[in-house]
């Protein structure tokens, strides 16, 4: 494997443990409202402009995804797009980049 693969992995892994590690501990202190969260996302300017851009990243990555994935005929790097808007654009966009390098048959 090459190394810019194994950065990509460890990306990818870093970024679904890191913000995993947060949304947990801010649900158990939330009694796991998901309405609650939505909120907590829009509770000053900051955040409500930080929500629209990782939204606006993660919609431009499907796009991106799927429309390479069509062009590649590569349906494995689908799973980034369920990896994005469940974990986040830390987690999908380095796992797409990771399936993407990858040796196709």
């Amino acid at each position: 494997m090459s190394t810019s693969r194994i950065i990509y992995l460890a990306f990818a892994i870093i970024g679904a443990i890191l913000p995993m590690f947060y949304f947990v501990r801010w649900f158990n202190d939330n009694t796991w409202s998901l309405t609650a969260m939505g909120a907590a996302w829009n509770v000053n300017d900051a955040t409500t402009g930080l929500t629209y851009d990782l939204t606006i990243a993660a919609v431009a990555l499907t796009v991106f995804i799927i429309v390479e994935s069509r062009v590649r005929r590569d349906r494995l790097s689908l799973i980034a797009i369920p990896a994005t808007f469940c974990i986040g654009v830390s987690c999908g966009l380095p796992l797409y980049l990771f399936l993407r390098t990858r040796k196709l048959d």
